[in-house]
């Protein structure tokens, strides 16, 4: 179960349970799975489950399974880095996916873990684990480690507090070395996270500022990890970023970088 004993969960949290229950390797449920992942009576479930089919946050297929409904799709797009996000950027993750023919990706920051919000691959592209919804935790991806560098100075110390997932025998494992990274992708203005999460994927990300120059996403780049230079990448994932900000309406994207300005001299 997962709800204290001592404080019986509201109708609310019931339902986010019932909702929780689905993953990206578990998208269909029966009613008896449902209730035992949600932690919840038979019973319980099965009422609830209704009410959200009914309302279209749940789908029932026709053997009785149940399934996300497209109501929460429609729902999701609110949020403030939905469909604003994902509209302005879209040309400019297309362009870079036509000049890398790679996995190209959008995330923002939810805590200790990034969500891909959008995600560009290619039949040919090297095999990646994320999707579109899907999270990974910050210190072991590029777009990770951007949008990590930028936030509060609080939620650094909060990751950095935390013991820190391998993945492979290169992932950051230690917070003394987050931390060297860290200041590194602010110096440098971008990441590259090599081989931390799968040894075959190399990437390479760049911060998205918005209209206060904050950074509110994370752009990326993957491809294979053997054979490539990721420093070849790191003028188009930057000017991809660049452009998404300037969409947005970030100030700071509004300006000529100082190299450019030295070649229009």
């Amino acid at each position: 179960m997962r709800h204290n004993a001592r404080r019986p969960p509201s109708v609310a949290g019931r339902v986010l349970d019932v909702l929780g229950a689905f993953t990206s390797d578990r998208p269909v449920l029966t009613l008896s799975e449902l209730s035992r992942r949600a932690g919840l009576p038979l019973s319980t479930t099965h009422r609830l489950a209704a009410e959200l089919v009914s309302r279209g946050a749940l789908q029932r297929d026709g053997d009785g399974k149940f399934r996300v409904g497209l109501w929460l799709w429609e729902v999701a797009s609110l949020a403030p880095h939905g469909a604003q996000l994902r509209e302005s950027a879209m040309p400019f993750l297309e362009d870079l996916y036509e000049a890398t023919h790679q996995n190209v990706q959008l995330a923002v920051l939810d805590g200790a873990e990034v969500v891909y919000i959008e995600r560009l691959s290619g039949r040919d592209a090297v095999n990646v684990i994320s999707r579109v919804g899907g999270r990974l935790p910050v210190h072991a991806t590029a777009v990770g480690l951007v949008l990590l560098a930028h936030a509060p100075a609080d939620v650094q110390e909060q990751i950095l507090a935390r013991p820190l997932k391998r993945y492979t025998d290169r992932t950051i494992a230690s917070p003394e070395q987050l931390r060297r990274v860290l200041a590194d992708v602010r110096h440098q203005g971008y990441a590259v996270s090599d081989g931390q999460i799968e040894l075959v994927a190399l990437s390479v990300g760049a911060a998205v500022h918005g209209p206060d120059d904050t950074v509110v996403a994370a752009i990326s780049v993957v491809v294979p990890a053997q054979g490539t230079d990721p420093l070849t990448l790191v003028p188009a994932v930057r000017a991809s970023a660049r452009g998404i900000s300037r969409a947005l309406g970030a100030p700071r994207a509004l300006r000529l970088p100082e190299d450019v300005r030295r070649e229009t001299r």
